[in-house]
């Protein structure tokens, strides 16, 4: 009766073992009794240089911050926006103030800037010639077809003594605001992504410098003339209205505008790309 007993104590005592072991692999409870928090991830949409390549140097910052950053590429500039509106990124970074204020007031988006990273200056560029004083009468112009780089290219001739354009130009100027050619230069405008790949075709182009360095171009020795470095079109992050304080996202802030960042950014770019902070 003892042994019966003494047998039965033993099975209750291994089955309550049982349970609170099963119990304890069901849970990220540590014996210490603090919850292990799962990593969150940040999708971020991005032009592939020097964009993704700023994202890819802080995915170890991130990470350390329990972020897994997901880096999403494209080589356009409305894809990345329409797709942060239909929240299939959780930010995206490849654009400038005056280009998104723009998008926002033509496509009813609500979308904000939240940080700038640094500066791309755009540059003239050319195959056919070595100095802008070599531009023939009649030259073909390529310039970016969306209005702000559009009006940004313009601004830039201007700067270089080519053209003239009404009340001093500005961002939103476009062909019809020109006042004075003297070279009667013909303006071609295309798609950004697409300038570098008309060079043979005009006699010089306005190329972003994120797509000017994708085709192999380098801004500080190939360009025949590169907007002032006070350029106020920083490139800068952005998220949904109302985004901005998701802890996730201030990561990221605080990691694109790091000391790694800029020193990054310097070493790599050489003063082609400028940090805007």
């Amino acid at each position: 009766m003892k042994n019966i007993k003494k047998f039965t104590v033993l099975a209750a005592s291994a089955l309550i073992s049982l349970s609170l072991l099963a119990a304890g692999c069901g849970s990220s409870t540590p014996p210490g009794g603090t919850e292990v928090s799962k990593n969150v991830t940040l999708t971020v949409g991005a032009t592939p240089v020097p964009h993704g390549e700023i994202l890819n140097e802080i995915k170890p910052l991130l990470a350390k911050e329990g972020v897994d950053l997901k880096i999403v590429e494209f080589t356009d500039y409305v894809k990345p926006n329409l797709a942060l509106n239909d929240k299939e990124l959780d930010a995206n970074f490849f654009q400038h103030t005056p280009y998104l204020d723009k998008f926002n007031a033509e496509r009813g988006t609500k979308l904000k800037a939240i940080c700038k990273v640094h500066v791309e200056p755009m540059g003239v560029y050319s195959h056919k010639i070595k100095a802008l004083n070599e531009l023939s009468s009649n030259a073909k112009v390529a310039i970016p077809n969306d209005p702000t780089n559009g009006g940004r290219a313009l601004l830039i001739l201007q700067q270089a003594g080519l053209i003239e354009l009404k009340d001093g130009g500005s961002i939103s100027s476009t062909v019809q605001d020109i006042t004075k050619n003297d070279k009667q230069l013909q303006f071609v405008e295309l798609e950004a992504a697409q300038i570098p790949r008309s060079l043979d075709d005009v006699d010089i182009a306005l190329i972003n410098t994120n797509f000017a360095m994708e085709a192999g171009l380098n801004p500080l020795k190939d360009a025949l003339f590169l907007e002032p470095k006070d350029s106020p079109y920083a490139n800068v992050l952005v998220v949904r209205d109302g985004d901005e304080n998701r802890p996730e996202i201030q990561k990221l802030v605080k990691a694109l505008q790091s000391p790694e960042v800029k020193k990054f950014i310097e070493d790599k770019y050489q003063g082609a790309i400028l940090p805007s902070f």
